[in-house]
């Protein structure tokens, strides 16, 4: 069996769902477009950008204004088959000339929000821009500027309209990111979720791999997982399983159609999740448990004083920061009591487990032994 059948992308294929753009991508379409236009005069629409993964879609321009100084363009946000609620929602970028030696700047513009709490991937008071987009924002207005002569000096301001209404229907507020929406994307694709589809295409996964004759298999979170776990382990595309937030499907399924070992790898707030006992890792349908965390660590030697700071952390990612800071191994921890958990529901099927906790950057913070 060709190896080309297994995978992500087979897995992606097998849904039969329509994959949209993120709010990132969304972003870096009108950063181009509007840079463009400021230095020619002239909007490219539609506008191509190219996505990490090598992709390149193109956008309808949806606004465009003009003048000596900035320019702002407006893209519709298609998220495909996923039922996102930023579907349909018009991403602004405007972008204005600042002197040389200035660099980007970020701003958030309406319906963007600001950073308010610590714990997230962005300081304190920064526009709800994640790194990602930033970069894509990044990468793109050098191009544009190489291909014209210009600096790349510039200010990207992106507002999202009715973004703060939209945000009340996320978990931004709780997060502490106040005034709107962030502008998210690893890969700049959305990953169209339908759960039976999905989980249909995890056991076609499962049943690849094993067809083609690999006995360690990989059940990922997302992009980045995978990436961690093809460089520890070596493991081809046909033996990575996109889980997405679907770890309990991959587990009973390798409970009846078993593998020599599984390895089950993601971000360590997901993960905290699987350690605490959900399968369901959507924040939809579960949560970080602080609490739950917090007992952890204390096993793991933080005093009552550290405990408390974990339980009342903002963020899975802050309560992390906190013990290391404290030389406390959450990450294992959380690793240890995932793969636990992972145990408990193969029911004594002949499969080996370990578990490997990565940050938003791919670095490993945590992992198990494998057992």
């Amino acid at each position: 069996m060709s190896e080309a059948k297994g995978g992500r992308s087979a897995q992606l294929k097998h849904t039969g769902l329509r994959p949209g753009w993120t709010t990132g991508a969304c972003a870096t379409a009108a950063t181009t477009a509007a840079y463009t236009a400021l230095l020619t005069g002239d909007f490219p629409d539609p506008v191509s950008i190219t996505l990490p993964k090598g992709q390149t879609p193109a956008f309808a321009l949806a606004v465009e204004e003009l003048d000596a100084e900035r320019a702002t363009v407006g893209v519709v946000k298609d998220a495909g088959d996923d039922p996102d609620v930023t579907h349909g929602a018009l991403v602004r970028a405007t972008v204005r000339r600042l002197p040389p030696g200035s660099g980007v700047v970020f701003r958030a513009g309406p319906g963007v929000g600001t950073v308010t709490r610590p714990g997230l991937p962005l300081d304190v008071g920064e526009p709800a821009i994640n790194p990602m987009p930033r970069q894509m924002m990044r990468d793109h207005i050098a191009r544009v500027a190489a291909d014209h002569g210009a600096t790349g000096d510039v200010e990207i301001t992106v507002s999202v309209d009715h973004g703060e209404e939209i945000a009340r229907s996320t978990w931004n507020p709780r997060l502490g990111i106040l005034g709107g929406l962030s502008i998210l994307g690893t890969t700049g694709v959305v990953v169209p979720y339908s759960c039976s589809a999905w989980i249909d295409s995890i056991r076609r996964g499962v049943d690849v791999a094993r067809a083609a004759g690999h006995t360690h298999v990989a059940g990922c979170t997302g992009s980045t997982s995978e990436r961690t776990v093809v460089a520890e382990y070596g493991l081809p595309e046909i033996a990575l399983l996109d889980m997405g937030d679907f770890a309990g499907a991959v587990l009973k399924y390798v409970r009846r159609h078993p593998v020599d070992r599984l390895t089950v790898c993601g971000g360590f707030a997901k993960l905290s999740k699987l350690a605490a006992g959900h399968l369901d890792l959507h924040s939809a349908r579960s949560q970080v448990d602080k609490g739950f965390l917090a007992e952890l660590a204390r096993q793991g030697g933080a005093d009552a004083a550290l405990a408390a700071e974990v339980a009342d952390a903002n963020t899975g990612l802050a309560a992390l920061q906190l013990c290391a800071a404290a030389g406390v191994p959450l990450g294992d921890l959380v690793a240890v009591a995932a793969r636990d958990q992972a145990l408990s529901v193969l029911r004594g099927a002949p499969v080996a487990v370990d578990v490997i906790c990565i940050d938003r950057a791919g670095a490993v913070v945590g992992r198990s032994a494998v057992h």
